[in-house]
């Protein structure tokens, strides 16, 4: 059931946003890329392209819905995946080379170049898209370090002989195997694993004419997107506009709250009519809505015909006290049917102590522990705390960057 609604998530991530004809318009490029939603929990991959696909040896099914850290590999670097990770927290464009690794084990070097796609309408991050270039056959030099000996490494472009031999190229991140996030290409590539002679200091770097390959296949995936957009009226662009994205969460803390796997929405009492701005993955599921549904919304869309006034006068009493409350209420999903509501609502302060955000913490039903023991109660006062604690670490961040 859990991996059917990440799938639901995935389908409605390209169906809401873009016409249907978006994906072959996509596949017909040639590149090789992957897109994946920072909405989603753990920033899955929600397409890959056709070349992508042939050249990993990996199907569809093996790649859609997994976060990219199961092509990660214990020759790739420690440091470019957390450029590449920071590059995300910050939602910006990056281009990095990076050693990966194919479906059957072999590593290869790549240039990595990732770039956020925004909404038009309210400057949220809708996907990141990672473009995913081989390094073509170069001899690689390094005369630091190494007592001024000029070692010689290769790497190779598109689907090479089994003589191809990486040398230095690979050698130098053996040591870092903790790796969080990676992107693979072709894995139409065989390695010399003799590790003779190899030294430490040689790096792999991409040319200029690759790093204007992958700017110019960014460029047309781009393209097609914002094309696709048009129709269904959800505008996508390269660029956020300097008016729009005031308030909206980033990529980095959308990504800490994904982790919390309860239903839960985060909303913002500094925008007219306090308006959904985040909403789990649980909580979609519980009430049949998608995100581009929920986000922007006021709660109350859950209200129904026989939602008790009083129970929504209480909650607006203790919202405009600025205080937690917990009520039963009558909630209806999409589909109409109704169920009963244990909502919890409190407010969430960033490390200034001002209120930044409300949390909503909904379970459905009656008053069951769960199989661990835990009351309802409890269950979401653990998501307030994970939720203020990803809040504050945020705006802590955030004052620290600007200092």
């Amino acid at each position: 059931m859990e991996s059917q609604s990440l799938l639901d998530l995935i389908e409605q991530s390209f169906n809401l946003r873009y016409s249907s004809w978006v994906r072959e318009a996509l596949d017909e490029l040639g590149d090789n890329f992957t897109i994946t939603d920072p909405s989603i929990s753990g920033n899955p991959i929600v397409f890959a392209s056709a070349g992508f696909l042939k050249m990993s040896g990996y199907c569809k099914e093996e790649v859609i819905g997994k976060n990219g850290r199961i092509f990660q590999g214990p020759w790739t670097n420690r440091q470019s995946v957390m450029e590449i990770r920071e590059a995300i927290r910050e939602e910006r464009e990056i281009q990095v080379n990076l050693l990966n690794y194919c479906k059957d084990g072999t590593p290869f070097w790549m240039l990595f170049h990732m770039s956020p796609v925004f909404s038009k309408e309210d400057g949220r991050v809708i996907h990141f898209v990672a473009v995913q270039v081989p390094l073509s056959r170069k001899q690689r030099r390094s005369g630091s370090g190494n007592g001024g000996r000029n070692v010689v490494g290769w790497c190779e472009d598109g689907c090479g002989g089994n003589d191809i031999a990486f040398g230095s190229c690979r050698r130098e991140v053996w040591s870092d195997s903790f790796v969080e996030l990676a992107h693979v290409m072709p894995s139409d590539f065989n390695v010399d694993r003799d590790h003779r002679g190899l030294d430490v200091e040689a790096h792999c770097e991409a040319s200029d004419t690759e790093k204007r390959r992958a700017v110019t296949a960014m460029n047309n995936i781009l393209s097609v997107l914002t094309h696709y957009s048009e129709s269904t009226g959800k505008l996508v662009c390269a660029k956020r506009s300097s008016s729009s994205g005031m308030g909206l969460l980033n990529s980095s803390i959308i990504l800490s709250l994904g982790r919390i796997k309860q239903s839960f929405v985060l909303t913002d009492p500094n925008l007219p009519d306090m308006p959904i701005v985040y909403a789990s993955d649980a909580f979609l599921t519980l009430t049949g809505y998608s995100r581009q549904e929920v986000l922007g919304q006021n709660c109350r869309f859950l209200s129904g015909v026989d939602t008790d006034s009083s129970t929504l006068f209480q909650i607006k009493v203790s919202i405009q006290a600025e205080q937690a409350c917990t009520v039963r209420i009558l909630n209806y999903r999409k589909d109409g049917s109704s169920f009963w509501n244990l909502l919890h609502i409190s407010p969430v302060r960033n490390a200034t102590g001002k209120i930044a955000y409300f949390v909503g913490v909904q379970t459905e039903g009656g008053r069951n522990h769960d199989r661990h023991g835990l009351s309802p109660e409890k269950r979401q006062l653990s998501v307030v705390g994970s939720v203020k604690i990803a809040i504050r670490t945020m705006s802590m961040g955030a004052s620290t960057s600007r200092s």
